[in-house]
This record gives C-alpha cells, structure tokens and sequence, in this order.
C-alpha cells in the first residue's frame, strides 16, 4: 500500500504511548520520516515551553503541575493535524489525555517489558521518575499502574522487545495499513 493512502486514509495523528525508555521518540521520528510527516515530541515541546528540562521542573513544581502542563501540550500537538507525536511515558495517567490521543487518531501502545527497559535505561540520569534506589523495581510498578491505561488509549499494540527500529516501523506500518480510515468523532 502506498504512502499516500495510509496518509489519506488517516488524516489524523498518530500518537505512541508507552513506559520512558521504550522508543517512542527514535521510533516517532523514523515513522515520520518514512511516511513524510511531521514529527513532534510532547516531552520536547514541554521543555520548550518551560525553558528547563522535565527533571529541573519536575523538582521544582512537583509532578502534579507537570501534568498540568502536559495535559496542555498534549492537547494542542493532538490537534496539529498529520503527524507523528511521542508522548511522555506518564502522559496516559489522566483521563483527558487518553480520551483525547484515542479519540484524535490513531494510537500505537510500544509496549515493553522492565527488563528490557533496565537494560536501555540504567545509565541515564534524565529520567525524573527513575532517579530511586532500585530502578528496576520502579519499572515494574510503573508497568503495572500503566500497562492498563497503555491498552485503553491505543488501537494497537506493538511488542518491542528486540526487533531493530526499523523493524518496528516495518510493524507499524503494517498495523496502520490494515487500520479501517479513521473517523474523528463528533465534538459536544
């Protein structure tokens, strides 16, 4: 199937969801580039906006007042029309952001599993939720509360586990490919 149609057919975003570390920013913007789309990255998009990182922020004001912001650029990079967006791993926690990722285009859950997210993650230092005595334990709470709000937003779910990048946006495409047009509903 052409690109041109995938694109035609889903006139909409298409947003990845999934726990810090499982590649939702590398895969975004390799997605984007093979369908020729914007690429956008609300984790970036936020930093812009605050003019610090998440980490300074989130130590500052508190996780709370993040989501508050999150929640405002989700919102806004969701109505940017075409494109790829890369979610923050935290951005399912409210209901609003979940309604509106599913319900403003297509959603991909990458969904991979702590062990493999420690073997990615345990040298990096950027990661405000991660920053604990034993990350590896973190995951595995964070999979547990998350996973669940993963599969409500998304239409489909990609395993991760140790495919190539390229591999996965291979996957993806097939799953949009086979996606029935995407239908926005009607706003209240």
């Amino acid at each position: 199937m052409a690109v041109e149609h995938l694109i035609n057919e889903t006139l909409a975003v298409i947003s990845l969801v999934g726990l810090p570390g499982s590649g939702k920013s590398t895969i975004g913007r390799q997605l984007a580039r093979r369908l020729q789309l914007n690429f956008f990255d609300s984790d970036h998009a936020i930093e812009a906006r605050l003019g610090c990182s998440i980490r300074e922020f989130f130590e500052r004001e508190g996780e709370e007042r993040f989501r508050d912001i999150e929640s405002e650029v989700i919102d806004q990079l969701s109505q940017q029309g075409i494109g790829v967006l890369a979610t923050g791993g935290g951005a399912v926690l409210r209901a609003v952001n979940r309604e509106r990722l599913h319900d403003r285009g297509q959603v991909i859950y990458l969904k991979s599993n702590p062990e493999e997210l420690i073997r990615r993650l345990r040298h990096d230092t950027n990661r405000p939720l991660l920053q604990v005595a034993d990350p590896m334990a973190k995951l595995r709470e964070l999979f547990a509360a998350r996973d669940p709000l993963y599969r409500q937003t998304a239409h489909f779910v990609v395993e991760t586990g140790r495919p190539s990048i390229a591999t996965l946006v291979n996957m993806i495409m097939m799953q949009l490919e086979l996606a029935p047009p995407f239908i926005s509903p009607p706003t209240l």
